[in-house]
């Protein structure tokens, strides 16, 4: 993907695109990839980097939704695992099958549990990934050494998908080009264009030189997470809210939390939220909490009470229990919960959707919210449906349920960042001669995921990073420091 190539066609003033994107996250790319694998003339404009938000901090499972099944949501459940099924085929080596334990401490949770998941599995139908079973308690410590073992009567063993979200971010956007997209990263969309009271295109800043340019088209869709409100009021200052941010974080602790590579799943804490503890990129992932309010931000801070959660209940269901002290890394999203109707008054973020809401505005602006990773591509579809529809496009069929996703070109083998990551400074020059990374925070939290593994070995190798990047995009050391400084 060359950069300046994507942005000489963006800022084309004879070019008028049938279908523009605004948002480069899950959603954006998946429409972006939708609508240019049916042949519409495609552009797409994310305002930071591919997957910089919400994105790039999943709890990384492509998942059916188990707990959507204690809810009574079977068609949600059933889209999510047609999905889930669709990408392990699709983003091989991108998405992986992992295998879950769900832990029983009294005598009627393996019945219980392991009924639904037996469910899980039919609704899976020929896209599953493995059977449920019931190992005993020595089976499942086996599987996951670290686990309670005080009280364990066994456990549910079933399967889902994991991923690492932002590779998947990029795989996308490598395809869409390979598709004929247009697509850029660091790129703000800062007003609409309209023509005799239609949206027919946008107004972009690039971020960094603030060059500015009009890209028309014939419609534009909104999949920009958490800020779709801001973009909604460009088109009209009154529109009332449509989503409804909930954070969750993530602590990354050490392999040994676990000691195996099973998954460990508790459906229902004490206060009736679910916690995951996963094995990801030799580390573990626990999670998540889910906190409502705050300030719509591309970063948001993990709040004190939120890492004491994870901490506490971490506790209760591990022999050895992790302490503040030996957390790695910790990493904030805010999920992008459609706000439907009914909520508009209150209500708290467990009764908001979880599915993803497709609207239009009466100047034909199409706004995506909700929804996850897991649906993103059935997401893409129902966005392209409704765009072509609005804009008057010729209706052809949708292409992307068997559409392999283009994988990263081979690093060179070189210099590791720093001995505590598996990260080689060949990633570096991929990154920004391939992968329009343009700033440091670019490649060590998504081209690579160093600073989501272990962020002291990260700021050792900041600086020897950003030199490297330095060079390759003819920058001075002014230009390292504030790299440095910024990130």
């Amino acid at each position: 993907m060359n950069r300046s190539e994507q942005l000489a066609r963006l800022a084309d003033p004879s070019e008028i695109w049938d279908v523009i994107v605004v948002g480069g996250g899950a959603t954006g790319l998946a429409t972006a990839l939708d609508a240019a694998a049916r042949g519409y003339r495609t552009a797409l404009l994310e305002q930071a980097d591919f997957a910089e938000g919400t994105s790039s901090k999943s709890t990384k499972l492509i998942h059916g939704g188990v707990r959507y099944l204690r809810n009574g949501e079977i068609g949600l459940v059933r889209e999510s695992l047609r999905e889930r099924g669709r990408l392990l085929r699709n983003a091989a080596g991108i998405v992986e099958p992992l295998a879950f334990v769900v832990p029983a401490y009294r005598w009627y949770e393996r019945f219980f549990y392991g009924t639904g998941l037996a469910l899980y599995d039919r609704l899976a139908g020929g896209l599953g990934i493995g059977r449920t079973g019931h190992p005993g308690a020595a089976a499942v410590s086996e599987r996951v050494p670290n686990l309670r073992r005080r009280g364990l009567r066994g456990g549910t063993l079933y399967w889902d998908g994991q991923f690492d979200d932002a590779a998947l971010a990029l795989a996308m956007a490598r395809t869409a080009v390979t598709q004929g997209a247009a697509v850029a990263n660091h790129v703000r969309v800062v007003g609409l264009v309209k023509e005799q009271g239609r949206v027919a295109g946008v107004e972009a800043r690039t971020r960094f030189d603030g060059r500015e340019f009009v890209v028309r088209g014939k419609v534009v869709v909104n999949a920009t997470g958490v800020f779709a409100d801001e973009v909604r009021r460009m088109d009209e200052a009154e529109a009332k809210e449509s989503v409804r941010p909930s954070q969750g974080i993530h602590l990354v602790l050490e392999r040994r939390f676990l000691g195996g590579d099973t998954a460990v799943m508790i459906p229902k804490t004490e206060d009736g939220r679910v916690l995951f503890a996963i094995p990801w990129k030799n580390r573990v992932l626990l999670g998540t909490t889910d906190t409502e309010g705050g300030e719509v931000s591309l970063h948001p801070r993990p709040l004190a009470e939120e890492i004491d959660y994870l901490i506490r209940h971490a506790a209760l269901y591990l022999d050895e229990a992790p302490s503040h002290g030996d957390i790695r890394a910790v990493f904030a999203g805010l999920r992008p919960l459609a706000k439907p109707p009914k909520a508009q008054g209150g209500g708290s973020s467990a009764s908001v959707s979880r599915s993803h809401c497709l609207f239009k505005s009466d100047s034909g602006l199409v706004t995506m919210t909700g929804g996850k990773w897991t649906t993103c591509r059935q997401m893409g579809e129902d966005a392209v449906d409704l765009a072509a529809a609005v804009g008057g496009l010729p209706m052809r069929p949708c292409g992307t349920a068997d559409l392999t996703l283009l994988g990263p070109s081979p690093a060179e083998d070189s210099e590791l960042f720093d001995v505590e990551l598996p990260y080689r400074m060949g990633e570096v020059d991929r990154a920004v001669r391939e992968e329009m990374a343009l700033t440091l925070d670019d490649v060590l939290s998504r081209r690579t995921r160093a600073a989501f593994l272990d962020e002291a070995a990260t700021r050792r190798c900041a600086p020897k990073v950003a030199r490297r990047m330095a060079q390759l995009l003819g920058r001075d050391e002014a230009w390292v420091r504030e790299e440095v400084a910024d990130f």
